[in-house]
């Protein structure tokens, strides 16, 4: 008795116009992936592949290849590092006057009286930069340092503020900034993620893997947590009870699994990714173990970050690791410091930052030493700063709530203009006042660096063309070199 049951459904139907239509394009395809393989960027490809229109002008001259971003999750304040205030020590103790007020915070309407600076400040370098106590470091390198104190922003609180600075909206759900510059610029390390993460305090960052999503775009965008020690990317090592040939065979299984999926299922975009972040693994099983590898650093360069030494070991590796992808061509780097919003110091200030200034200020200071005498600073682009700054204002006695209304931040290298200090606050800190740069303005700026005109970086979604800064935001000249 025939019973059909017995066997498997036949393969789809293709005539023999479709099968030499395919096999003759296929032959082409290999071609082509083989040339796209082997270039340093993969710019035209993607971006042709993954939305952007066609006839897309240049963008501006390229004035870095890689950015490292170094954010302090919390809140650093801008009055107590960066941003002398005087007129606090003056007004110390009084109600804010009403010509700044009234301020919104995540508690509403804020009224407390004005808490001055306990810091010393002093100018230092050439160029005079006031910089205080907290960061004599850093104030070593303030001739390299684009000192910006006119930042402004929309997060009241920490999830939409970090969400803001690495988006560009207080809303979740948009591409992270690394994602737009792995998208428009692509990778020069075939071996490595062109997007990568690095936690002090890993699982702790505030909205997490948001942060650096590939939002609506191809989940291949998103960025990469990597971790320092053995085990940099967890459950990239093949177990040793597996064994290489067994791996190879599971990998091609399920190659072939996922592929014959997403040929009926094109439109997602997280397969793959995935199949390519598994090829990607492939390689990072060679690669990543010995770009992480601090074994073959010198004692001096160990000693340059604070390795050597506590509290600063752990963050000098975070640092120093930072350093050794940028030279790997890995293109954007964010480093989170105070993971769990460390920095926000609601009370007792002095002792919040004082401990993570020394935890940090060394390690930050030897990366752009290191980088300036290896000849890579002038193709890096160096960023410091979180999602907001502090308030003028007391709480609970000895601590500043969140002001997104001004803040500091400071960016060395490629492209920037060295030791100079570019905007203001008011004479109490709390509003930015002169040249304003919006998070958006921000972002403009640091696409501008890179060769990326933020305006041109288009990806279609939903009939739609978005921008990494959401039709807003203008390149700062002042910053530029």
């Amino acid at each position: 008795m025939n019973d059909d049951r017995r066997w498997p459904a036949p393969a789809p139907y293709s005539t023999r116009r479709e099968m030499l239509l395919r096999a003759g394009a296929g032959f082409g395809a290999l071609a082509l992936a083989e040339l796209f393989s082997t270039r340093s960027t993969s710019t035209a490809f993607e971006v042709q592949r993954s939305g952007t229109p066609a006839g897309q002008r240049p963008g501006p001259p390229q004035r870095a290849k890689s950015v490292i971003f170094i954010f302090l999750e919390g809140g650093p304040s801008h009055i107590d590092l960066l941003d002398p205030k005087p007129t606090l020590k003056q007004l110390a103790g009084s109600p804010l006057p009403a010509s700044f007020g009234p301020v919104i915070t995540p508690m509403g309407e804020y009224d407390a009286p004005l808490l001055p600076s306990q810091r010393t400040f002093q100018q230092h370098g050439a160029c005079g930069a006031w910089v205080s106590d907290w960061l004599p470091e850093i104030a070593q390198c303030v001739d390299d340092l684009c000192i910006i104190r006119s930042c402004w922003g929309d997060g009241l609180n920490h999830s939409n503020g970090v969400c803001q600075m690495n988006t560009g909206s207080i809303l979740a759900g948009r591409p992270s900034l690394g994602s737009w510059v792995h998208y428009g610029l692509g990778t020069e390390n075939s071996n490595l993620p062109a997007f990568i993460v690095l936690e002090d305090n890993p699982g702790k960052v505030i909205n997490g893997p948001r942060n650096w999503s590939a939002g609506f775009m191809p989940a291949a965008y998103q960025g990469v947590a990597v971790r320092g020690g053995a085990e940099p990317i967890q459950f990239l090592r093949t177990p040793e009870s597996i064994g290489n040939a067994r791996q190879e065979r599971r990998l091609d299984l399920l190659e072939r699994l996922n592929r014959q999926h997403m040929r009926s299922h094109p439109e997602q975009s997280e397969l793959e990714a995935r199949i390519r972040a598994y090829e990607l693994a492939f390689r990072m099983q060679a690669s990543a173990p010995e770009a992480v590898d601090l074994s073959n650093e010198t004692a001096q360069t160990l000693d340059l970050y604070g390795i050597s030494e506590e509290p600063t070991a752990e963050f000098g590796r975070q640092c120093l690791l930072a350093r050794r992808l940028a030279e790997r061509g890995v293109r954007f780097i964010q480093l989170y410091h105070g993971a769990g919003s460390r920095w926000d110091a609601h009370s007792n200030i002095e002792k919040n930052h004082s401990e993570l200034c020394r935890a940090s200020d060394k390690p930050v200071a030897g990366l752009l030493k290191d980088l300036k005498r290896r000849g890579l600073l002038d193709q890096t682009l160096v960023i410091w700063g979180g999602e907001f700054g502090r308030t003028p204002m007391s709480e609970k006695g000895d601590g500043r709530d969140h002001n997104p209304y001004g803040f500091t931040i400071w960016m060395a290298g490629g492209g920037v203009r060295p030791g100079v200090t570019i905007g203001a606050t008011d004479e109490i800190g709390l509003h930015a006042v002169e040249d304003r740069l919006h998070v958006h303005d921000l972002h403009a700026t640091i696409l501008h660096v890179l060769g990326i005109d933020a305006s041109q970086l288009t990806y279609l979604h939903k009939g739609r063309p978005e921008r990494p800064t959401i039709n807003e935001g203008e390149v700062c000249q002042k910053i530029l070199a």
